[in-house]
């Protein structure tokens, strides 16, 4: 029973920050978001765009499909795409030399992987009849 919480905390949460983050990317000119995180202005806006699209389909995916019950597994692959994002968003950096800018990517990573190993072995939320 807690854990079936704590997994929806953490869908929570998760889905609030990449939706969020999504639509920050996508709604804020790149010269203002350069000035707050300065790859953005170091990268092609196709890249920028890309990414901001993986974090917004990675936070409806992360919380919707187990919300409505239609198709929950869904939120286990959501989940691992997340994890996925999150390990390349620290190769990124690392690659860059921006070590300093990896510890909530790395705390990101483990709550995605909590969430799919939680929703596929633990605690999955059945399927709508």
């Amino acid at each position: 029973m807690r854990l079936g919480y704590a997994l929806w905390i953490a869908q929570g949460l998760l889905g609030l920050l990449f939706f969020g983050t999504g639509v920050w990317k996508l709604l804020t000119p790149i010269p203002q978001l350069a000035q707050m995180i300065p790859w953005a202005g170091q990268v092609t806006p196709s890249f920028l765009y890309f990414t901001a699209l993986f974090d917004l389909l990675g936070g409806v995916g992360i919380v919707l499909p187990s919300l409505a019950r239609i198709r929950p597994g869904l939120t286990v692959l959501a989940a691992l795409g997340c994890a996925a994002l999150q390990a390349c968003a620290i190769v990124f950096h690392l690659s860059r030399g921006e070590g300093a800018n990896t510890p909530f990517n790395f705390v990101l990573l483990a709550l995605a992987l909590f969430v799919a190993w939680g929703r596929r072995y633990r605690a999955p939320v059945p399927a709508r009849r």
